[in-house]
């Protein structure tokens, strides 16, 4: 049987692969392409700088057991690099170089030089020149499932996350993606997710990420003409984190190495977890291929918490930061600041500041008057229910008949125009909407907010309806 680059290195692989874990031969080995052998030199192809780089920090021992096994002591290891040209070349181009270990593998040979004197490493979280490739998750320690309180409002999000870190990439809820309003827990629950999972599972790889940093990162590779080792870099993690993935709107190239980056992932076993301001049927200019993959897991929507959650939310972080308050205080604040967590526990923050820093104690009139610059000095996030109230009070009927299942042409048109301002001035889902006015579904909101669109251009009295009722909502 003749010696050829292929039997070389399938014989190398039958060893590698009885002396090292399945899925790290799965993720370096399984992409690598034997290409020629001349004399004792084996060249072999592999898809980045970063790739290279990792198997001489990782594997170089057991490449030279194996290949001098089949060579003999002069084995010599060349490895060809194929980079892609981004910056117009449509033909790819290619790199040789050889094994860096001073054994019988170091090759003298190098047929292209680097363009880099000092090749750097291709872990966009790594310095340039350091020689460190491990990858740090960038989690929040702080930010636990122990500290994210369960309620309605959160229920099923937080129980799919738990699920995800019992078993990541091992559920059906991949993708995760949660969204909701601001300040109502995303990051917390993706870190906490994250968190969780580095504690069950040490050797796996995670990564939490924000959308506009993994934009900038993609960015810097282009201008760097190092676009593959970004992808590689990406395709190794094992619970890929990324925040408010909205921001991917309208950046075209970054959606098409997301989508190539997500494909590689999901279909390797590896588990993705996004958070976002809206569900993806909300989403604007992000490409419809990607809108599918995000709906092939689980949309779990954060909404704003009732009262109770509130409260319970207020006593665990004074709990946590070991302040008594009385309970008709923490009652108090959470009856007067609905809107988001973020908020929430601001006010409380600042209601312990004034106590110790003017030596006050904390009472009921300490609370009123910090709660009422808090809410006027922070930009009203209009509810659902609020709106359901204006626009219910304006045709002069209650919220009950607004939502019922009359077809009756007014109280219709009141509940397609409470529809469209809850799209128009609130973060809900359509989903979120519909199921609080009177339990529709979200193609029923859809059809409200088409419907007000057009009957404000061509019915004058409509028209009216929309502008005085906007007005109030403005205030």
């Amino acid at each position: 049987m003749s010696v050829t680059a292929q039997t070389v290195w399938n014989s190398c692989l039958e060893f590698i692969k009885d002396n090292i874990q399945p899925q790290a031969y799965k993720t370096w080995f399984e992409p690598i392409v034997a290409v020629k052998l001349t004399d004792n030199a084996l060249s072999i192809q592999v898809p980045s700088k970063f790739f290279y780089e990792w198997l001489e920090e990782h594997y170089v021992k057991i490449l030279k057991v194996s290949l001098t096994k089949e060579l003999g002591e002069k084995a010599k290891l060349v490895y060809i690099i194929k980079m892609e040209n981004t910056y117009g070349n449509k033909q790819p181009f290619t790199e040789k170089i050889p094994s860096s270990n001073r054994s019988a593998m170091k090759s003298q040979e190098v047929d292209v030089p680097l363009n880099n004197k000092s090749p750097e490493l291709r872990n966009p979280f790594v310095i340039p020149g350091i020689r460190n490739v491990k990858i740090e998750s960038q989690l929040n320690p702080n930010y636990s499932f122990e500290n994210f309180l369960e309620g309605d409002s959160n229920r099923l999000a937080r129980s799919a996350g738990l699920a995800v870190a019992s078993k990541p990439g091992g559920t059906s809820f991949n993708p995760l993606l949660i969204f909701g309003g601001v300040g109502l827990g995303k990051t917390h629950l993706a870190h906490a997710i994250g968190v969780d999972i580095k504690d069950k599972y040490p050797e796996k790889t995670v990564l939490y990420i924000s959308a506009e940093k993994f934009t900038q990162q993609y960015i810097d590779s282009v201008k760097k003409n190092n676009r593959n080792d970004f992808i590689h870099f990406y395709q190794i993690i094992d619970v890929l984190i990324i925040d408010d993935v909205q921001f991917l709107s309208g950046k075209t190239g970054t959606q098409d190495v997301f989508f190539h980056i997500f494909n590689h992932l999901h279909q390797n076993g590896k588990q993705v977890i996004l958070t976002s301001d809206k569900a993806p049927v909300d989403m604007q200019d992000i490409e419809q291929r990607l809108l599918s993959r995000f709906k092939w897991g689980l949309s779990a929507e954060l909404q704003t918490p009732d009262f109770e959650t509130r409260v319970s939310i207020l006593k665990n972080k004074l709990y946590r930061d070991g302040v008594d308050m009385p309970d008709d205080i923490i009652e108090y604040v959470a009856k007067n600041i609905k809107s988001n967590v973020r908020e929430l526990e601001g006010a409380i923050i600042s209601l312990i500041a004034q106590s110790s820093f003017n030596k006050k104690e904390i009472t009921i009139d300490l609370a009123r008057i910090i709660v009422e610059k808090f809410v006027k000095n922070t930009k009203r996030e209009v509810s659902i229910d609020y709106i359901q109230k204006v626009v219910s009070d304006y045709f002069q009927m209650d919220i009950d008949t607004l939502q019922s299942k009359t077809r009756k042409r007014h109280i219709v048109q009141a509940r397609q125009l409470a529809m469209f301002f809850a799209k128009k001035f609130t973060k809900a889902s359509l989903a979120s909407i519909g199921s609080q006015i009177g339990k529709r579904d979200h193609a029923t909101v859809l059809h409200a907010c088409k419907t007000v669109d057009n009957l404000s251009t061509t019915d004058k009295q409509f028209r009216k309806y929309v502008e005085d009722i906007t007005k109030k909502l403005s205030v």
